[in-house]
């Protein structure tokens, strides 16, 4: 299953919607496929310009390596030796926090990533799931 564009919209507004409900900062948020790509991308009003690449990073991690933002930040603090080495090989893309969601279909097959940031790494991961779950689809935090 490939992840689509009109899902890919769907996580972002359904995201979106619930950094507002919790009242969160401006919230940024991108969808990669499972190679990595962007499929789309949202910044709200008031977000810094430099939070694409914050999200980003959260998602290309979580695409790359397999594991979730919080599965990341687990390591990083186990192995920072891995989590750096990590990061040379991905050309510093990698941001190891909560905000990665790990994206995988119904079989279990890993199909993206979605990055979230602006709030605290906690509160973006919680707003990402939110969108995820408006999906269907299964979302590692």
């Amino acid at each position: 299953m490939a992840l689509s564009l009109r899902r890919a919209r769907t996580i972002i507004r359904k995201t979106l919607e619930k950094g507002r409900e919790m009242d969160l900062k401006p919230l940024s948020v991108v969808v990669l496929d499972a190679g990595g790509h962007v499929i789309a991308f949202e910044r709200e009003d008031g977000a810094a310009p430099g939070r694409f690449a914050i999200a980003h990073g959260k998602a290309y991690g979580s695409v790359m390596l397999g594991m979730a933002g919080t599965a990341q930040m687990a390591r990083a603090e186990q192995q920072a030796y891995f989590m750096s080495a990590m990061n040379g090989v991905f050309g510093g893309q990698v941001v190891p926090v909560p905000g990665g969601i790990l994206l995988r279909d119904r079989k279990g097959a890993v199909i993206g990533a979605v990055g979230v940031t602006g709030d605290t790494s906690d509160n973006d991961a919680v707003a990402a799931m939110s969108g995820v779950e408006a999906t269907g689809l299964n979302g590692e935090a």
